[in-house]
């Protein structure tokens, strides 16, 4: 029996395409996914006009995807006419979003940074009066390796992570007192900050600056800059990425100098949404 073509040229019964890729011409489900990717690209919707301009197909060609899409909820229109993703769509895509943990996301920003640098980068939450590591990588080449390891622990006002994350907990010195309470701040260094008035001047310009660092505070001949991750949160930092290096290796200078660069790699997930 002779297999027939749709009228709008996609597929025959078959599942075979007749026009396919090789032909430069967008087919069957190929092209209600182009017209789902155009459409993400115009936030306050686009027209049918603009939408068959850009994608290069015949207008009652889009205009069949885009009634696809709307009867499985991905696209609607809105009060003036103008195509837009729907409902459906952002809630699978934020569903997602969510359900993804946070190290898998943020992996291959650390890998980026550990090569770029030559350092180890990590990712870590905060935990009460500690940080923990969600993920680390090591850079590639070098003898040395720090001591940290996915799952570890640090005091949280000795780190450049947790002194991030603190001075977007702790909004005061009283704050800082009550935090600290009846047991005093492990010194790890003499250079860790253990009193309240100092820890929290260090906090406050931390928030101020957007960033944190640790001056061989944790480790002597280690320090730390930190960056916050908002991840689950759209104002609240879920937690923050760090770029831990030797002193003698990479100066704290040199990590700062970077910031931009480092806030470029971490895009969206490095700002805050309001």
């Amino acid at each position: 029996m002779e297999h027939t073509q749709p009228p709008d040229g996609s597929t025959d019964l078959g599942g075979k395409s007749r026009t396919g890729a090789d032909s430069g011409r967008l087919v069957g489900s190929d092209r209600v996914l182009a017209v789902l990717k155009e459409l993400a690209r115009y936030p306050d919707g686009a027209g049918l006009e603009e939408l068959t301009r850009v994608i290069g197909s015949p207008k009652p060609t889009v205009h069949r995807a885009l009634g696809a899409l709307r009867r499985a909820g991905l696209a609607d229109r809105d009060e003036h006419g103008r195509y837009v993703l729907g409902d459906e769509f952002l809630r699978m895509a934020f569903a997602h979003h969510e359900a993804r943990p946070e190290h898998v996301r943020l992996h291959p920003i650390l890998e980026t940074l550990a090569v770029r640098f030559g350092e180890t980068a990590h990712y870590a939450v905060l935990d009460g009066r500690e940080i923990v590591y969600r993920a680390k990588v090591d850079p590639p080449t070098g003898a040395f390796r720090l001591s940290s390891t996915v799952g570890g622990r640090n005091p949280a006002h000795a780190t450049g992570v947790g002194k991030l994350l603190l001075a977007y907990a702790l909004g005061s010195v009283e704050e800082v007192r009550e935090w600290i309470g009846a047991t005093e701040l492990e010194r790890r260094t003499a250079r860790t900050r253990c009193d309240a008035a100092a820890l929290y001047a260090d906090l406050r310009a931390a928030r101020a600056r957007g960033y944190a660092f640790d001056d061989q505070e944790n480790e002597t001949g280690v320090n730390c800059l930190a960056l916050p991750v908002y991840a689950t949160s759209p104002t609240v930092p879920s937690g923050a990425v760090s770029v831990s290096a030797l002193a003698y290796r990479t100066s704290l200078a040199a990590l700062t100098d970077a910031l931009d660069e480092i806030r470029a790699l971490l895009g969206p997930l490095g700002e805050p949404h309001r």
